[in-house]
């Protein structure tokens, strides 16, 4: 099965149609292994400057694209028995891992994450009857112009922060055993090593696996 990658708008009602029009393109008669979806949009919010234009956009970008994505390809006999969809979530989507030391705000980015960990698992309950397994991952704090563009880029180093090429080398291992016994549940590949909070809520870092099981 070749690798294809797509890269449009998941924010748009026409990116399921679309999505699978160019697949059948690319790849006609074939259903697919593994279906990664990865989109998101990150505006800095306050309580005294929420945006509500871009928290609609957060909203529909990370949690509401993906649940119709998941539905055309389905529609579209793209998925089969053994196929696995991936969901590229954010810690900053779980809510028992919020410590009070990180304060409030971000509204939109952080609420859309724990939105989609929520359309995950209710999508691994409507597949699972059809042997399709669906993961949400926290792929590690990421090296981007996302994070660098909300001024996060200032803990890069100290909260070990990696590209995203590295990032994809861990997930890439994680799906590759990822089946239908991890269906519907949360994990961060590369463990707890730049989860900021992670020992204020599950205990000792050096005490934790990876990959690690993260709290809803």
């Amino acid at each position: 099965m070749p690798h294809i990658l797509i890269v449009g708008d998941v924010a748009k009602e026409s990116a399921g149609p679309s999505i699978v029009k160019e697949l059948k393109d690319k790849a006609p008669g074939h259903a697919f292994d593994v279906v990664i979806i990865t989109a998101g949009y990150f505006a800095k919010e306050s309580l005294d400057e929420p945006n509500f234009d871009s928290e609609v956009l957060m909203y529909k970008t990370s949690s509401i694209g993906p649940v119709f994505i998941v539905h055309h390809l389905q529609k579209a006999n793209l998925l089969k028995e053994g196929s696995k969809i991936i969901l590229v979530s954010s810690e900053s989507g779980s809510i028992a891992l919020r410590h009070e030391s990180e304060g409030g705000g971000n509204y939109g980015h952080h609420a859309s994450k724990t939105a989609l960990n929520m359309v995950g698992k209710l999508l691994s309950l409507d597949l699972k009857g059809k042997g399709v397994a669906v993961g949400i991952v926290h792929p590690g704090f990421m090296r981007t112009e996302m994070t660098k563009g909300v001024g996060f880029d200032k803990f890069w180093d100290a909260g070990g922060a990696v590209t995203p090429d590295a990032a994809a080398v861990t997930l890439s291992a994680f799906i590759e055993s990822f089946d239908m016994r991890k269906t519907g549940q949360y994990w961060a590949p590369r463990g707890p090593g730049d989860i900021g909070t992670v020992e204020d809520v599950l205990g000792p870092r050096s005490e934790l696996p990876t990959p690690l099981q993260l709290p809803w």
